[in-house]
């Protein structure tokens, strides 16, 4: 009799990502978890001392995606500083990260752990935004404030909902970039 097959590790993770993209940190729980992976809820324990375990490994993976998985991509695919902006940007709030970041925004403002993580990650994505747009400004007041601009632009894009007359969502933000991506005056 062959020994019974566990489902992976990773794929509670992978599912607990989906839920909370899907719903917050509430829709993360473990019935409904092992329902969707079509196994007991049995398996999630072999795996996990709780719910609480699966979410630190969620928020972990989340971390190691969202920042050095990103920026090992970003220096592995080389570039000038202001391609190294544009693709750090288009690869964290991508369609399969996005979901998940928007979800961990929204839990911070709930659970204080949560919030100190992602100020964590936010602080590592602003100081590798200044490195990159420091080298085509040196004033650190116009590296500051244009690190912030690009990434508020990055993150608030997809919560307005306005009209750009004939342009088109992607003409402006290509607009938008260019002008803080420009030389100094």
């Amino acid at each position: 009799m062959a020994a019974p097959t566990r489902t992976p590790r990773s794929c509670w993770i992978e599912e607990g990502l989906r839920a909370l993209a899907a719903g917050g940190p509430d829709a993360v729980r473990i019935e409904p978890l092992a329902k969707a992976l079509g196994v007991t809820r049995g398996g999630f324990y072999w795996h996990f001392e709780d719910r609480g375990a699966l979410l630190e490994e969620m928020l972990d993976t989340w971390e190691r995606r969202s920042i050095d998985e990103v920026l090992e991509r970003v220096e592995r695919e080389g570039g000038d500083p202001r391609d190294k902006v544009r693709r750090a940007g288009m690869l964290t709030f991508s369609g399969a990260l996005l979901p998940i970041d928007l979800a961990i925004r929204d839990w911070s403002r709930r659970d204080e752990a949560v919030a100190a993580r992602l100020r964590r990650v936010d602080n590592r994505r602003m100081e590798y935004l200044r490195s990159l747009i420091g080298t085509f400004t040196r004033d650190p007041d116009d590296v500051e404030a244009r690190s912030l601009l690009a990434f508020s632009l990055a993150i608030g894009n997809h919560f307005i909902a306005a009209d750009h007359g004939a342009r088109s969502r992607r003409d402006v933000l290509d607009l938008a970039m260019r002008h803080l991506e420009a030389p100094a005056p």
